[in-house]
């Protein structure tokens, strides 16, 4: 089919070309006497982009899965009571790793289109008095609905319960695109990947831990070597690494990190918010609406947007794909067919945001929604040209 796919799923998402360029170099020696001067200011931009001042960061050969392991495997033990919440496919599988992992899950399950529930959350910590619980898990940005939840709300429950379980969160799809601060709201192990805000190809499992987590590992009396921090903390402190390292895949995160910081955390948050609200200008056009139940859950990274139930929102999905060469992203497990989603990720633009609008337009109108032809793009442009495009507000006449 002539012309590129055009990739609008959230994740893996588009990889700009100079970090494709950077990662299209020799193999080269991970034991050689200069390799440190290479990996160790990695190390340090990621820290600054999770604003984490106090611990360390982990990269792993591995997905973002992988470093969900490692935060559990390296700060609890079995049978430790931890506090979670399900409401989306990926809180879902992170309730089942944890049960996997032998550990005491309590567990508050919410409607799907609803994010974690922090005055539960509240709740139960105020009522543990005996500290029983090791940790609060919470899902940052559930990507399968297009929820992101309130991070900042649960440290303020752990600290006004006065309770000292550590706080670990998925940041899969947040971090690096949505505001995220380690330091200011006392995460102690944030979990990200590659194939999201980073923009890279899949294959990094990335982990921030605070001063608490590194203290906490101490005590953590799970079997550990692939994710060990010990391992990792020995090698990583020489710049080298306990195995063979994704060597490519690190120069593309060097490059992407200095995308992101050249641009300004900040800033890459506001052009989020601006891309997303353009998404969510055109769902309203078009008299849909999204799988987030209230606009405090929206997400600025992915919109699952909600087909009428005569629709199979996989035909839209498969239309698009198959004559407009564009994928979209689909429905996970209980919305598979009641939803299509927009990732709105990553290396992405004004002009990128309407080209997926364009193209789910006319998807929607070919499988029989009625759909006003170019009502949705016409939205977002309107937002975008009333907007400015630092900021998002209301720009100058």
């Amino acid at each position: 089919m002539a012309g590129y796919n055009h990739l609008y799923i959230p994740g893996p998402t588009n990889v700009p070309e100079q970090v494709r360029m950077a990662m299209n170099v020799c193999m080269q020696d991970m034991r050689a006497s200069d390799f440190p001067d290479f990996t160790r200011p990695i190390f340090d931009k990621i820290a600054r982009l999770f604003k984490n001042s106090t611990g360390r960061v982990f990269i792993y050969p591995s997905s973002g899965t992988g470093a969900w392991e490692a935060a559990i495997q390296n700060t609890l033990s079995p049978g430790d009571k931890v506090l979670m919440s399900r409401f989306g496919q990926f809180s879902t599988l992170w309730v089942d790793m944890a049960t996997r992992y032998g550990l005491d899950v309590e567990v508050i399950d919410c409607e799907w289109g609803e994010g974690v529930p922090v005055e539960k959350y509240a709740m139960a910590l105020k009522a543990d008095k005996n500290h029983e619980i090791k940790a609060v898990f919470a899902t940052h940005n559930e990507t399968a609905t297009g929820v992101t939840s309130d991070i900042k709300g649960v440290r303020a429950a752990l600290d006004d319960a006065n309770h000292p379980a550590l706080l670990m969160v998925d940041g899969v799809s947040s971090i690096g695109s949505i505001e995220f601060d380690q330091d200011a709201w006392g995460v102690d192990c944030a979990v990200s990947g590659s194939q999201k805000g980073f923009m890279l190809p899949a294959g990094l499992g990335i982990l921030s831990v605070s001063k608490w987590a590194l203290e906490a590992h101490k005590t953590a009396e799970y079997q550990r070597t692939f994710f060990s921090f010990e391992d990792m903390i020995a090698h990583n402190d020489n710049g080298y690494f306990p195995y063979t390292p994704a060597t490519q895949l690190l120069h593309g995160l060097n490059t992407s990190c200095d995308i992101l910081l050249e641009e300004g955390i900040e800033n890459v948050w506001a052009r989020h918010n601006r891309l997303a609200t353009g998404v969510r200008s055109a769902v309203d056009a078009w008299g849909l609406n999204l799988c987030a139940k209230d606009p405090k859950w929206y997400s600025d990274t992915v919109s699952a947007i909600v087909v009428p139930e005569n629709v199979d929102a996989r035909h839209v999905i498969s239309r698009a794909y198959d004559v407009y060469n564009t994928s979209l992203g689909s429905g996970l497990a209980k919305l598979m067919g009641k939803v299509f989603r927009i990732g709105h990720l990553g290396w992405m633009n004004e002009g990128m945001v309407t080209t997926a609008l364009s193209v789910a337009e006319m998807s929607m109108i070919d499988v029989g929604m009625d759909i006003e032809a170019g009502s949705g793009v016409a939205a977002a442009i309107r937002h975008f040209t009333d907007t400015s495009v630092q900021t998002g507000t209301k720009a100058a006449a």
